[in-house]
């Protein structure tokens, strides 16, 4: 019997309270979430029933919400993009580069999200392409897969796009494959001024054209001379990059994204209480070193809540994108020749199975298979256990 706490209960008990006093505060697509997590893996969405083909125990498995918001959801989702994605890996050494905004920007983002976090994926993704390509650096044309995060680790509002870059690329004109340093993929601070210049630049010009919303103590802003006033000392800021030295192959870098690709803003194993009024779980605090690093955070049950939804997308919003050698339709052609350039044996091929993969877990009792006895329709809870002779018959069929 599951004894741990999940996002799922906090919503369920607090759920309809939170609804009720934020009533048209909340947006479609949190409502959306908020009911997606409450009713994953419960009668509502339906399921099965499974028995074991060979001792004939039986158990129940309800239907998952799938919603990219769920921390119950992601683990197969992950499963299977990583399968997609091993292909793609070289035999190289692998940088991890991450692009933060800073906290003025974040602000503007919150009220912006579509606009805003779309313009930190690409401004961050020119800068890496466009300072690859130059000679004094790199000369070559890389490739980026880059995943948004939107989130603290104590759920505050903290876009920043992480990206795995290969340590090289291809050559300009085509000819070879220009590695990179093995410690040194570019330079952060480099990366970091054009990083702003590029995002600054943007930024106006949507503020220019009436695309950005402001709303409340931000109204102001909206004013273009206290927007330009606004984006100042911003200007004179230094913008973080952050880059992480080389994975030690590429089955650690498909370890290390499965980490962040289908990340939420918490997962169910750092909840640690929860008592109809509070929520505590782990956090931790990167200012520190350490042991100290991890901390517990208790927050009023309608806060936490209230943070879990700032972080769900806008609708379609696509949060993990590719870029330069991974971009697109050319994606193969550029992999193929980069192995040929690496002299590299392409990837085995994946042969269709002659039968379906069974993904169902196996008989918590004796390892057996099991098979599908009965469906359950959305809402219906299961009468009693199955019929013996019904079990048995579908067993053997």
């Amino acid at each position: 019997m599951r004894t741990s706490i999940e996002v799922a209960d906090i919503f369920r008990a607090a759920g309809p309270n939170y609804r009720k006093v934020h009533t048209g505060h909340l947006s479609l697509s949190q409502l959306k979430v908020m009911s997606a997590v409450e009713r994953c893996r419960t009668a509502a969405l339906g399921g099965h029933i499974e028995a074991c083909q060979d001792c004939g125990v039986w158990r129940i498995a309800y239907n998952s919400c799938r919603n990219r918001h769920c921390p119950k959801c992601q683990g197969a989702a992950a499963r299977t993009w990583l399968a997609e994605r091993e292909a793609d890996l070289l035999p190289v050494g692998y940088f991890h580069v991450v692009f933060t905004l800073p906290a003025e920007v974040a602000a503007i983002a919150f009220h912006n999200k579509a606009l805003v976090y779309d313009l930190l994926f690409k401004a961050a993704s020119e800068t890496m392409l466009t300072i690859a390509a130059d000679p004094k650096h790199l000369g070559a044309r890389v490739g980026i897969t880059a995943v948004l995060h939107t989130w603290g680790s104590a759920m505050t509002h903290h876009p920043h796009v992480h990206m795995i870059v290969p340590g090289g690329g291809i050559a300009l004109d085509g000819s070879r494959w220009i590695s990179s340093r093995p410690a040194f993929l570019l330079p952060v601070r480099v990366l970091g001024k054009l990083f702003r210049r590029l995002f600054l630049t943007r930024l106006l010009q949507f503020q220019d054209a009436g695309r950005l919303a402001f709303f409340g103590s931000a109204t102001p802003l909206a004013d273009r001379r206290a927007f330009v006033r606004y984006l100042s000392p911003i200007r004179r800021k230094r913008w973080i990059v952050y880059a992480k030295p080389p994975f030690a192959g590429p089955e650690a870098v498909l370890a290390y994204l499965s980490r962040y690709t289908h990340r939420v803003a918490i997962s169910n194993s750092r909840l640690i209480a929860f008592d109809e009024t509070d929520v505590t779980f782990r956090y931790k605090d990167y200012r520190r070193d350490g042991c100290d690093r991890q901390q517990v955070m208790t927050l009023a049950v309608d806060e936490f809540i209230r943070r879990f939804l700032l972080h769900v997308l806008p609708p379609g919003f696509h949060r993990i994108r590719h870029y330069g050698l991974l971009a697109g339709g050319s994606r193969k052609m550029s992999i193929a020749r980069a192995r040929e350039l690496l002299n590299a044996a392409p990837p085995p091929s994946a042969e269709a199975d002659d039968e379906p993969t069974d993904i169902r877990p196996p008989c918590p009792c004796c390892g057996g298979r099991m098979v599908v006895i009965e469906v359950l329709k959305r809402w219906r809870q299961p009468r009693g256990p199955p019929d013996e002779a019904t079990t048995n018959r579908e067993s053997a069929s």
